[in-house]
């Protein structure tokens, strides 16, 4: 929906609450308050409605900023968003890997040990396949309070440690890991790999037909109209209303702070400022698919590029024509050494290459999209719930107060709600309050 459509009035009255920010967290956050009766404004200070996820048409292309996969699994996706309007389009179970020159299927947590066992792999022996199935079955029975209990390392020390063979680490575990979680180095904390590696195990990987912008564009459908007003900066905040840059105080008995994390650093001056995994997405055009279907490709070997996904193969529409849409990501700040994102292409393209076993001469470049604050890092100690409760009417909330994801950042809303409705005297349900990680 144009960002147009939400741009609201100045409403007579002061409003309940206020959320300053429309991307998922402050939308979602103001969907709980609104369906509680509660008078809520969301202010954003640019035109339109995301913050991080957004996306964008180019030339009939649909191009998603930043990351573009949902997952099944993952519990606040099915509470906050009407998944059947999302039109989620699944990708292929399991993943291929690119290793020592070959590309082999791995990871297909659909089948048994026994069919892992028996099919032909470079994971190891049978008995280590079968090993690997076991592990991801076991993730995905363990609930995730038991999983968030463990002794926690970092990512990649936990994967040393489990006594897996080198090659079922190396050649899918770890780039799966690094993919998932945008952190090739695997520094995140053992915990948070495990819950993603349960989701991995019970949920399908997916793409919303129309992109991961349609995920901020149906909360904030769901609005009243009038409650989204765009290019209002707002300067400074209190627990009794907002200073704006051109738009005077702004007076509310609740205000929640739902910006990315530098943002609410600056409205919040002491709130704990996360580190980020920075993500750049090549995308590509070709005349037909080197694939032919939805499935992840992992490059296993360090080249610089994580993973790649040719996006039409998902839903045809991402592409005008019949053509192809490819996009591929680079991990970390400096993959390639040829100056700059859009400098890299070349080096990107010829791996493709040896990715998919295709002449990738004749494929366009598209654009490029680098976001050096993509993904909230998640080291160990990992605290899965900082508060989102400051003080009696001041919240805060996003995906730097639980897990650095989608899921992470309406958890996160979810619980910051609860905690305006319950300091405002507005009866909650139990599950409002205590909104699950």
């Amino acid at each position: 929906m144009p960002a147009h459509d939400f741009i609201s009035r100045v409403h007579a009255t002061d409003p309940d609450a206020i959320v300053v920010g429309a991307g998922v967290a402050g939308l979602a956050t103001a969907a709980a308050l609104t369906a509680r009766g509660l008078h809520v404004q969301v202010l954003e200070a640019t035109e339109r409605v995301g913050g991080r996820t957004a996306t964008r048409e180019l030339d009939g292309f649909r191009l998603d900023l930043g990351g573009h996969l949902l997952n099944t699994a993952h519990p606040e996706l099915g509470r906050s968003l009407d998944l059947d309007r999302l039109e989620l389009r699944p990708l292929a179970p399991g993943v291929l890997v690119h290793s020592s020159g070959r590309t082999y299927r791995a990871g297909d947590p659909h089948l048994t040990p026994a069919r892992q066992a028996a099919t032909r792999s470079p994971l190891g022996t049978p008995l280590d396949r079968a090993r690997l199935a076991a592990m991801l079955s076991r993730l995905a029975a363990t609930p995730t309070a038991k999983l968030a209990a463990r002794q926690e390392t970092t990512a990649a020390r936990a994967l040393a440690d489990r006594g897996l063979p080198a090659r079922t680490v190396d050649g899918f575990l770890r780039p799966l890991l690094a993919a998932l979680l945008s952190d090739p180095a695997l520094g995140t904390s053992s915990r948070v790999a495990d819950l993603v590696l349960r989701a991995y195990a019970q949920g399908r990987l997916c793409l919303p037909a129309a992109g991961i912008g349609a995920v901020p564009a149906q909360l904030a459908a769901a609005l009243p109209e009038g409650t989204v007003r765009f290019g209002v900066e707002v300067t400074s905040v209190g627990a009794d209303g907002v200073e704006t840059a051109a738009h005077g105080r702004i007076r509310a008995r609740a205000v929640v702070v739902a910006t990315d994390a530098a943002t609410a650093g600056a409205l919040l001056p002491g709130l704990r400022q996360p580190g980020f995994h920075p993500v750049t997405t090549y995308y590509h055009a070709a005349n037909r698919s080197p694939l032919g279907e939805p499935m992840l490709l992992l490059d296993a070997e360090r080249s610089g590029i994580s993973h790649s996904l040719v996006l039409s193969d998902a839903d045809p529409s991402y592409a005008p024509d019949g053509r192809a849409l490819i996009a591929t990501t680079v991990l970390g700040r400096r993959a390639f050494d040829s100056g700059g994102p859009a400098g890299d292409e070349p080096a990107v393209r010829r791996r493709l290459a040896e990715l998919y076993g295709v002449s990738t001469a004749a494929w366009e470049f598209l654009t490029v999209r680098h976001v050096p604050d993509a993904v909230v890092s998640m080291p160990p100690p990992h605290h899965f719930r900082r508060s989102v409760r400051l003080l009696a009417g001041l919240y805060v909330c996003g995906d730097h107060r639980d897990t650095g994801t989608l899921n992470g950042a309406l958890a996160s809303a979810r619980r910051a709600a609860g905690a305006v409705l319950r300091d405002l005297g507005v009866r909650t349900d139990p599950g409002v309050v205590e909104a699950a990680a």
